[in-house]
């Protein structure tokens, strides 16, 4: 099959990898452009352990990467690796799994946690976990900025399926198709969709198929999955 890749261009080109090793092509349209923060500045407290919703999120800080680093997901725990952090797991696939994970092993009394994130997030991680009792400093450390996709009418045209990884991500995408004036294309694609949630971002009449668990393996083996697609606001 023909994907259309929304994501990020650095994790894009991670993904179009992926596709193409199980027999795809992939046509890469980012939505959001990544934009670091900079003079980011973290407060001198003794962090029990750090928070990551966002494999984006991750800061290069020597004076942290002895600290424990709690993730939603594979990528994000892979790129907490990368800049060097020792004592990574991931845990849940999504924002609820992570806060259920840090109820059940960390307490409120041992300290402070960290959360890195983006601006914009698809949930409220800091407000949970301060409902739980936790003292929680959140960090911004990168903008998501929405970029307009070019020429999207031919590439929908050309292609079978589009990978939706987020809410927003979904939204921008039903905007982008109503300014290309690509409507009646876009109706006989499928949304493979991260999650419910990014289901429902779709409009009603859009076909969809939702992984069974929120990443990126369940996301991709929908790919081969047989069935019948659903509708967008489908569960």
């Amino acid at each position: 099959m023909k994907l259309i890749i929304t994501r990020p261009k650095q994790d894009a080109e991670a993904l179009a990898i992926r596709l193409k090793s199980l027999g795809h092509e992939a046509v890469i349209v980012p939505l959001l452009e990544i934009v670091p923060r900079q003079g980011i500045s973290v407060p001198p407290r003794s962090y029990q352990a750090i928070c990551l919703t966002s494999a984006n999120g991750i800061i290069n800080d020597p004076s942290l990467v002895s600290k424990r680093v709690l993730t939603v997901g594979p990528q994000s725990a892979e790129a907490a690796r990368a800049a060097g952090y020792e004592a990574v797991s991931h845990h849940g696939g999504d924002l609820e799994g992570l806060v259920s994970h840090i109820a059940r092993t960390l307490k409120p009394q041992d300290g402070p946690l960290l959360y890195l994130s983006g601006a914009t997030t698809s949930g409220d991680l800091e407000g949970q976990l301060k409902a739980l009792g936790f003292s929680v400093d959140r960090i911004v450390t990168y903008d998501a900025v929405a970029i307009e996709p070019l020429d999207l009418a031919n590439v929908i045209h050309i292609s079978n399926g589009v990978l939706l990884y987020s809410p927003r991500s979904a939204k921008l995408w039903a905007n982008a198709v109503e300014k290309a004036n690509a409507q009646a294309h876009i109706q006989r694609i499928i949304h493979y969709c991260l999650s419910v949630a990014v289901a429902k971002a779709l409009p009603h009449s859009w076909l969809t198929r939702t992984a069974t668990a929120p990443d990126e393996s369940a996301l991709l083996a929908t790919l081969a999955r047989p069935g019948l697609v659903q509708f967008g606001e489908q569960e």
